[in-house]
């Protein structure tokens, strides 16, 4: 149990074209009124892996005193599900899921005092394209894990694949061509490339277990927008590139990633290129989830990141 003040709620959120009444849960960890620096909202990835795989950043708040916005985003986790939207790619936009940030910054009443943002994977695009909007309050951004481009990211993800053991890349090749990702082997397969490229702590922290358990529960979003896992892309993102738009951010903006990671330098490099005032820093011993496989040293960059002025 947390030493510091933790409130739970639930903030009503008319997302547009729903249909129906929905809601954003949420976490605050840390004293929002009491301390001295900017409160962090934390988006995780996905989409739909909710918020738990992200616990490891509770460090900040005991470490650095930075106090953490936990949520999970529409469709997973504590906030409303609409599996009917499967398939709807007008539905699961970055409007969307913006407008949903931009709601708990208000109920939270976050914009006098300012806030950070860090995304992880999926929430670093989310990250990235919220702070191209210039929102009011937004002080610093931290993009950790996350693709600039979608093809780029496809990309280096052959590179990787074609590293792996023959055998590995021919069930892989085999499920690409049959488009059956549920067989024993093509999961075993799966397994392989995961602990290579997605998180190397063995065995996987239980918060981390619990995210592609929430993905299991319901992939609505996921599948829509990404496609049947981490290897196959099929889904709305797939043509995806946010480093246009990336010229617009104008806070300082921390860029991370794993030497192992899934999402490879290949598709990391191009938010480097276009936020004006970026900080890259590569972590040699992690892939996808740093924030576990290096966590003490994460917390120490990231701590010094949001707290110096």
């Amino acid at each position: 149990m947390s030493a510091y003040p933790t409130v739970e709620g639930e903030v009503p959120f008319a997302a547009p074209n729903s249909g129906r009444p929905c809601s954003t849960w949420y976490k605050v960890v840390g004293d929002l009124d009491k301390s001295p620096n900017y409160p962090l909202i934390a988006l995780h990835g996905g989409p739909g892996a909710g918020h738990e795989y992200l616990a490891s950043l509770i460090d900040l708040v005991e470490q650095h005193n930075i106090p953490i916005v936990f949520y999970d985003q529409i469709g997973c986790g504590r906030s409303t599900h609409l599996r009917d939207k499967l398939g709807d790619a007008t539905f699961w936009t970055f409007d969307l899921f913006i407008a949903e940030l931009n709601n708990l910054v208000d109920h939270l009443q976050l914009r006098s005092k300012g806030f950070c943002v860090l995304g992880q994977s999926w929430g670093g695009m989310l990250a990235g394209m919220y702070a191209a909007r210039r929102p009011e309050g937004l002080k610093k951004l931290v993009i950790a894990g996350s693709p600039a481009s979608f093809p780029l990211f496809v990309e280096g993800g052959k590179q990787q694949r074609a590293s792996l053991p023959a055998d590995i890349q021919k069930v892989l090749e085999e499920g690409d061509r049959t488009g059956n990702f549920e067989t024993p082997e093509y999961k075993r397969a799966s397994t392989s490339f995961y602990k290579k490229h997605v998180c190397r702590v063995d065995p996987l922290p239980e918060p981390v277990q619990q995210a592609f358990a929430n993905l299991k529960d319901d992939s609505t979003a996921y599948n829509t927008m990404q496609g049947p896992s981490e290897i196959v892309v099929t889904g709305s993102l797939k043509d995806w590139d946010g480093s246009e738009q990336a010229k617009n951010i104008n806070v300082n903006t921390l860029l991370l990633n794993g030497r192992y990671d899934e999402v490879s330098e290949l598709c990391v490099e191009p938010w480097f290129r276009s936020i004006p005032r970026i900080k890259w820093v590569v972590f040699e011993n992690s892939s996808h989830m740093a924030h576990w496989e290096e966590r003490e040293r994460y917390m120490q960059l990231v701590g010094r990141f949001l707290t110096s002025y």
